[in-house]
């Protein structure tokens, strides 16, 4: 009989908060169709105290995903006191990091006053469909331009195939990718990830392994320009094996640690060394070597896909050659620093700056960096690559939100994870410099090596669900060139 009456309770319990809550978000949700601020909307449903103590903290809408994963990107806890401003501040900036978990569509955390003094939090997401194959059909070249133009448009550079993913394997955020890739570049890939393997979620592990063969490729460069090769009985020319294990740590909610350890072994065929009898520096067709490497990551970013306020560092530092029968010893360090200002609610600004050095004079053609290769470029230079043992780019954009809309689709998409398309587009003015510090000066590359570089110009960025960035751009360049040009991801 106690039993029963306790049911009875806990019954009516729920039925009172499940109505408070709904009651409540209607009223916050009219306040904002208003342009009233969250907090303004909610002291227009209830007088609000100074003071709050979070009694519980509910999660709904996670279907697959644990509530602890929800839970370790939460700065508040229940039984704990928070001034009201401190608790908005709070509930802002956990809000921007559940949704940085790429596992769901929307995410509205809501505090919801039920004494004196006294809240519950309910935290109500909206998640992903984690299961997507996904065909593959997607250039084989940098960028859209050089395939374009540089390349004739050339369909015998397309990579096909499909990938699987599984982005939240057993509602962990455990990562599963699986590659089966043909056309220009044959691949297989297969990636484990373990964000968390331990109760606190401060450790994680990843695995990956991945082959790859190539019947064309870049054999050197000239006038700062890719040179690829085919040979006459269009063998294979390159087979890359490599894989890697890494060890994560996250110690506070912005600050990661990341430890790999790889090792990489690349066989190219003899007639490469016809065409550049450097591709290896050690006389012989198969270059090998054990990597490890050591990154920092602070991210404060309020959108990872598609950034408008926040910031971004990134320190690694790499040991190619671990042991005394390794191919390739060198060291190299790399340093990313972004920062994002929301002036207002329709204009950004965005600046990045990246720094990359190697520490030896010559590295193999299969480890060459510089502006052009990705994710290092300059507005106006999407033709052309500058290589060299160290580069310096700062990446500039002030951006105008023209659109911010979103689709109800539930209906014309009957999928999980599909119910709302949201649409949004920015005009951006962009300028780019940098620079490339060839220490060889290689003669057939000297005309942008060595030298400042500069490209500036209009775009129009579109971002839509599932992290998807289109960019259409008109650059020109410090020499005085210009185009059009087309990418699929954010520039930084």
């Amino acid at each position: 009989m106690v039993s029963k009456r306790k049911n009875q309770t806990m019954l009516f319990r729920n039925f009172f908060f499940i109505f408070f809550s709904v009651t409540i978000l209607s009223i916050v949700r009219e306040g904002y169709a208003q342009g009233n601020s969250f907090e303004d909307s909610l002291r227009l449903a209830v007088d609000i105290p100074e003071q709050v103590t979070i009694n519980n903290i509910f999660v709904v809408g996670n279907q697959k995903t644990r509530k602890n994963i929800i839970l370790r990107e939460l700065n508040i806890s229940p039984g704990l006191t928070y001034d009201w401003e401190e608790l908005i501040s709070i509930i802002e900036a956990d809000q921007k990091k559940v949704f940085n978990l790429l596992l769901f569509n929307s995410v509205e955390i809501t505090p919801l006053i039920t004494g004196d003094e006294q809240i519950e939090i309910l935290v109500t997401v909206d998640e992903r469909r984690y299961f997507i194959p996904s065909p593959i059909f997607e250039l084989a070249d940098r960028n859209f331009a050089e395939w374009w133009t540089n390349q004739n448009r050339s369909l015998k550079r397309v990579n096909y195939g499909a990938r699987f993913y599984h982005n939240n394997v057993g509602g962990r955020n455990e990562k599963l990718r699986l590659t089966t890739q043909f056309g220009f570049t044959q691949a297989f890939d297969l990636l484990y990830s373990f964000p968390f393997i331990d109760r606190k979620q401060k450790h994680g592990l990843a695995f990956q392994f991945s082959y790859l063969t190539n019947k064309t490729i870049a054999v050197r460069s000239a006038n700062n320009r890719q040179v690829f090769y085919t040979n006459e009985n269009e063998d294979v020319l390159r087979r890359n094996f490599s894989s890697f294990i890494r060890y994560s740590y996250r110690g506070s909610f912005y600050n990661f640690h990341f430890v790999t350890l790889g090792y990489n072994n690349i066989r190219i065929n003899e007639d490469v060394f016809t065409q550049n009898e450097n591709y290896f520096l050690h006389g012989d067709n198969t270059l090998s070597n054990f990597v490890a490497s050591y990154n920092f990551r602070h991210d404060r970013r309020n959108y990872n896909a598609y950034p408008t306020q926040g910031a971004l560092l990134n320190l690694g530092l790499t040991k190619f050659g671990l042991f005394g029968f390794d191919d390739f010893k060198d060291w190299e360090f790399t340093a990313i620093a972004n920062r994002y200002w929301e002036l207002n609610d329709k204009f950004h600004l965005a600046s990045g700056l990246t720094v990359n050095s190697f520490f030896g004079k010559r590295q193999p053609f299969t480890s060459v960096r510089g502006i052009g290769y990705m994710p290092n470029f300059v507005r106006g230079y999407e033709f052309n690559v500058i290589e060299g043992q160290q580069l310096l780019v700062h990446k500039n954009s002030l951006r105008f939100k023209l659109l911010d809309l979103e689709y109800a689709i539930a209906d014309f998409v009957p999928l999980d994870g599909f119910s709302t398309l949201p649409i949004k587009l920015y005009l951006s003015g962009n300028f780019d410099h940098g620079y490339v510090n060839d220490r060889n000066r290689l003669p057939e590359n000297l005309r942008l090596t060595n030298k400042y570089l500069f490209g500036y110009g209009p775009g129009l960025d579109l971002v839509i669900f599932y992290d998807i960035v289109f960019r259409l751009e008109y650059s020109m360049n410090n020499l005085g060139e210009g185009n059009f040009f087309f990418n699929f991801k954010a520039p930084f």
